[in-house]
Formats: structure tokens, C-alpha cells, sequence
């Protein structure tokens, strides 16, 4: 598995939840689904940049806890202001 687990085959992953968050934003489906699949898919994008290409995998805890905070303060505050202006 470990030679499966390489940058093309993140980067591919990562272009194919690009595409799918394209497409539902295309087919204008809105709504709590439209917003949960692309907020997941902005969270999994973002944890792979910072795992793998930022090469934070083996970092001390305070910048994984920094980083990956970041990026869930964003993604809260995103899906708050979804639920508020509803």
C-alpha cells in the first residue's frame, strides 16, 4: 500500500474532489448536502496539503496543532455563517 501512497496519487484525489465540488456547485444543488460535501471535501484538500505538501507529517505537535486548528476554525466559521444566514 505504502507505494500507492505517493504525491500523484494525492494530487489526483485532490483534482477529483475539485471536479465534484465544481459539479455540484454547476448543478445548482443547494442546501444542507451542496454544503456538507464541499466543506468535507475543502477539509480533506486541506489536510492533505498540509500533511503532504507543506510536509508537516512529522512536525512537532504544536504546528499540527496550529495548522490543522486553523483549518478547522475556517471550516466551523464557514458552516456557522451557512446555519446563521439561513
Amino acid at each position: 500500500m505504502k507505494t500507492l501512497y505517493n504525491v500523484h496519487v494525492i494530487w489526483l484525489l485532490m483534482m477529483l474532489l475539485t471536479l465534484a465540488s465544481y459539479f455540484v456547485g454547476e448543478a445548482g444543488t443547494g442546501g444542507w448536502l451542496a454544503m456538507l460535501f464541499v466543506l468535507v471535501a475543502a477539509l480533506v484538500k486541506g489536510i492533505f496539503i498540509i500533511r503532504d505538501f507543506m510536509e508537516l507529517h512529522g512536525v512537532s505537535l504544536l504546528w499540527r496543532v496550529i495548522m490543522y486548528g486553523w483549518l478547522w476554525v475556517v471550516c466551523i466559521g464557514i458552516a456557522t455563517a451557512y446555519v446563521v444566514s439561513g
